[in-house]
């Protein structure tokens, strides 16, 4: 099983900010530490994983990133799952955050279908808080961002 996604970067200053993505729905609704993502999803039959990573920021936040992508590392999540991701330096404010919806059954066992978004806020984080506040299985990605960028 194979995701991408779009770890979105910008520099306020001289200190390196990164776009995060908080889940919706009922079992993210309470967790903040390592509970963030960069936009991400699952790639289409046919579909390049860039192509699938611009689709999902997108689907995800309501808006196209524009820029040249870095690609970072490949990271294979505790899932099993492999998380393809690009670096794109841009901006963005996370008020206008306008995300696709999923169904589920909730209450669990109620046999009511509810509508969440998949996204239910974004926000920018200076890189030492964003450490604290992204999946484990994606802090890499930070790393690598880092590197990569400071070394100029």
């Amino acid at each position: 099983m194979e995701s991408a996604g779009i770890l979105m970067y910008r520099f306020r200053g001289s200190a390196l900010e990164v776009l995060l993505a908080h889940p919706g729905g009922p079992y993210w609704h309470r967790r903040d530490e390592h509970a963030w993502t960069i936009p991400k999803g699952g790639v289409e039959p046919g579909e390049t994983t860039l192509d699938a990573a611009r689709r999902e920021f997108h689907e995800e936040l309501g808006f196209e990133p524009v820029g040249e992508p870095i690609p970072l590392r490949p990271l294979r999540q505790p899932s099993r799952k492999l998380v393809h991701a690009w670096a794109i330096e841009g901006d963005w404010d996370p008020a206008r955050l306008r995300s696709n919806l999923f169904e589920m059954e909730w209450p669990p066992k109620s046999g009511r279908m509810q509508s969440f978004p998949e996204v239910d806020r974004a926000a920018w984080f200076p890189l030492s808080e964003a450490r604290g506040k992204i999946l484990r299985g994606q802090a890499a990605f930070l790393d690598e961002l880092e590197a990569r960028v400071m070394a100029g």
